[in-house]
C-alpha cells in the first residue's frame, strides 16, 4: 500500500519538474513541497495574439461596436489563455500558475467614430421648392474609405460621407470669366431610375500662379501625444510636413506648436527659406503621453494672432487622430471654442492620421466650424496630392461663406433630393444673412453638387396633402422650359457683405451616354457611395453597374485618380461576396 502511494507521488513530482529525492515526504511536506517548486517555475507568458484578434479583423462594420468587440475579445481570451477554466486539459495534469499581471498586454480595441448622418429623402416641390446649403470642399471621406478598403473590409456606413466622394476628383469646368469662380450645370438621366434625372451643379475656384500668390504664416499644431506613435501617424506627419515646407520661400514663415499632455512652441517663427532648420525641429518630435489638445489649440491661435500678416495667408494647421482626452474633449466644447477663435479670421486646415483609435466626428467638427478643411491622409501619394499637388487650394482661401440655393419649378420638379451635404443643411432663410457661417473654397478648387429630381406628375413623387392656399399646375403649354435656379452667395476676402451669382437651368432630355464624361463619373462616385451607405434610393443598382459606367467615364485621368477608384470598387465588389 505504502509502495503504491509512493509511486504516484514520486510520478507527480516528475511531472512538475521539482523532484530529485527518493524519499517520500508526508502528505502535508508533499503539498508544500509542491506549491514551492511550483512557485519557481518560470512563469508563462501570454502571447498577444493568443488574446488580440487580426488587427484587419478589428476593422469594418461590427469592429466599431464596442460592445461586439469586447464580446469577441473576452470569448477569445477565455478559450485559449494558458490557465483558462475552458482550457483543454489531459487527465492527470495540473493547471499551470496564472500569467503575471504585469506582463498582460490588454487586446487593442477599435474605438474610431463617425458622426451618424441620415440620407436626404425626396421632398415634394409643392411643399418646399427651395434647398439651401454649405459648400464643402473635403475630401477626407473618400481616403478613409480607401483605407479601409485596402486592409479588406467595408467602411462603417457613417464614414460615409458623398459630397466628400465626388469632391475628391477635379472636373473639366471652365475658368471663371470675371469674379472668383464660375458655375457649371449639366442636366441627364438617372443611372439607377431612368425615369428620374440627375443635375449636377459645378463651381471652380479661379487658379492663381503660385508666384502670384500672398505669403504665408503657417503655425502647424501637432498633437505628439502616445497614440501618435504608430508608423502611419505621426511619422508620417512629419514626412507630409516636409513636403509642404518644401513649396514655401522666405517671404513665408513657419511656427510648430506641439501638444500631448501640455503644449509647447517646438518652432518659434522661421523663415520659410531655412529649410534645415525647420526640418531639424520637425525630426526632433516624438510621441508620449495624453492629449490636451484644447490648449493647445488656444496656443496655435495666439501664435498665429502674434506673427500675422496683415495681407498674408494666416492659417493653423492641425494634425491629429482626433483622440483628445485631456481638458476640453467633448464636441460641443471643442465647437464653441473654434468658432470663437475663427472670429480673428485665420482660417484652419485639419489633416487627420492613423486608424483603429480615429476619431472622424470630432476632427471633421474642427474643420467644418473653422473656417477649415478636413484631408485625411493614408499615404505618402496622398499626403503628395494635399500638400504639394493642391496646396493653393488647400492653403489658400479664395471666398468664404459660400452658399448655394437652389429653386425648382414645380410645374417641371415633382420632388428632388440633394445627394450628400447632410450636415452642411442650412435654412432658407440664411441664403441671404450674411452673419450665417458657410464653407469656403481655395484656389483653383471645385466644388461638385447633384440633385436627384422626380419629374412633375410621377406617381413616385411622395404625398402630400393638396395645399389649400396655393396651386401648382404641372404640364401645360405655357410651362416655363425652366427647370430650376441655381443662385450662389459668397465673401470676397476683404468684404463682409456677400455677392450674389445667379444661373437659370433649362429642363434637358438626353440620353445617359450622351451627357459628358465628368456627369457619369460623378454619377458613379455618387452610386458607389450609396452602395457603401446601403441607400434605398438604389433600385437594384449595384456594383457591376457602377463599374460599368465608371469604365466608360474615365476619360482624360492624367493623375490617376479615376483608375483608381475603379479599382477601388472591383476590391468593394469581391468584398462584398
Amino acid at each position: 500500500m505504502r509502495t503504491t502511494k509512493l509511486a504516484i507521488i514520486l510520478a507527480t513530482l516528475v511531472l512538475l519538474g521539482g523532484c530529485s529525492n527518493s524519499t517520500a515526504p508526508e502528505p502535508k511536506e508533499e503539498a508544500q513541497k509542491v506549491s514551492q517548486e511550483a512557485a519557481q517555475q518560470p512563469k508563462p507568458q501570454v502571447p498577444a495574439t493568443s488574446i488580440a484578434p487580426p488587427e484587419q479583423e478589428m476593422r469594418g462594420r461590427e469592429a466599431l461596436s464596442t460592445a461586439a468587440t469586447l464580446k469577441k475579445m473576452s470569448g477569445t481570451a477565455m478559450n485559449t489563455a494558458a490557465g483558462s477554466p475552458m482550457a483543454e486539459r489531459r487527465p492527470g495534469m495540473m493547471s499551470p500558475p496564472p500569467p503575471d499581471a504585469s506582463s498582460f498586454q490588454p487586446p487593442a480595441m477599435n474605438t474610431e467614430s463617425y458622426t451618424p448622418v441620415d440620407e436626404n429623402g425626396f421632398i415634394a416641390t409643392a411643399n418646399d421648392p427651395l434647398s439651401t446649403f454649405s459648400i464643402d470642399v473635403d475630401t477626407a471621406s473618400y481616403s478613409n474609405i480607401r483605407r479601409f478598403v485596402a486592409e479588406g473590409a467595408l467602411p462603417p456606413v457613417d464614414a460615409v460621407r458623398i459630397e466628400e466622394m465626388v469632391n475628391y476628383f477635379s472636373y473639366s469646368y471652365p475658368e471663371p470669366a470675371k469674379g472668383p469662380f464660375s458655375v457649371t450645370t449639366e442636366v441627364g438621366p438617372s443611372p439607377w431610375q431612368p425615369e428620374y434625372k440627375i443635375v449636377r451643379i459645378g463651381l471652380k475656384a479661379r487658379d492663381i500662379n503660385k508666384k502670384d500668390l500672398p505669403p504665408s504664416n503657417l503655425v502647424f499644431l501637432i498633437d505628439v501625444s502616445g497614440s501618435m506613435s504608430q508608423p502611419n501617424k505621426l511619422p508620417l506627419l512629419k514626412q507630409s510636413m516636409k513636403m509642404l515646407v518644401e513649396q514655401l520661400d522666405k517671404n513665408d514663415r513657419v511656427s510648430i506648436v506641439v501638444y500631448a499632455g501640455a503644449d509647447s512652441i517646438a518652432l518659434q517663427p522661421t523663415m520659410g527659406d531655412r529649410k534645415a532648420e525647420i526640418d531639424q525641429a520637425i525630426d526632433s518630435l516624438s510621441a508620449g503621453g495624453s492629449t490636451y489638445a484644447s490648449h493647445g489649440i488656444l496656443t496655435a491661435y495666439e501664435l498665429a494672432e502674434r506673427t500675422r500678416m496683415p495681407k498674408g495667408n494666416n492659417r493653423v494647421i492641425l494634425a491629429s487622430d482626433g483622440d483628445f482626452n485631456v481638458g476640453v474633449t467633448s464636441r460641443g466644447e471643442l465647437t464653441r471654442l473654434i468658432e470663437e477663435k475663427r472670429q480673428s479670421g485665420i482660417y484652419l486646415t485639419v489633416l487627420g492620421f492613423g486608424m483603429g483609435n480615429y476619431h472622424d466626428d470630432t476632427m471633421e467638427v474642427l474643420a467644418d466650424k473653422g473656417n477649415g478643411n478636413y484631408a485625411y491622409i493614408d499615404s505618402l501619394l496622398e499626403a503628395k496630392k494635399v500638400m504639394v499637388q493642391q496646396m493653393s487650394g488647400t492653403m489658400f482661401a479664395l471666398a468664404r461663406d459660400v452658399k448655394i440655393q437652389v429653386e425648382f419649378n414645380p410645374a417641371k420638379v415633382g420632388a428632388y433630393r440633394l445627394i450628400g451635404y447632410e450636415n452642411r443643411a442650412l435654412a432658407d432663410e440664411d441664403f441671404n444673412n450674411d452673419k450665417k457661417d458657410a464653407g469656403e473654397i481655395g484656389v483653383g478648387h471645385t466644388v461638385t453638387a447633384l440633385y436627384e429630381i422626380i419629374p412633375a406628375g410621377s406617381k413616385a413623387i411622395p404625398h402630400v396633402d393638396p395645399l389649400k392656399y396655393q396651386k401648382v399646375k404641372p404640364g401645360g403649354e405655357k410651362v416655363s422650359d425652366e427647370l430650376l435656379t441655381v443662385k450662389v452667395r459668397y465673401k470676397p476676402l476683404d468684404s463682409e457683405t456677400s455677392t450674389l451669382l445667379d444661373q437659370v437651368v433649362k429642363d434637358h432630355t438626353a440620353k445617359l451616354e450622351g451627357t459628358s464624361d465628368d456627369f457619369r463619373f460623378a454619377a458613379a462616385v455618387v452610386g458607389y457611395g450609396m452602395v457603401l451607405k446601403d441607400s434605398k434610393h438604389l433600385n437594384k443598382f449595384g456594383l457591376p453597374d457602377i463599374l460599368k459606367l465608371a469604365k466608360g467615364a474615365k476619360g482624360r485621368d492624367t493623375e490617376g485618380y479615376r483608375a483608381e477608384f475603379i479599382r477601388l470598387v472591383e476590391m468593394s465588389e469581391l468584398l462584398k461576396k
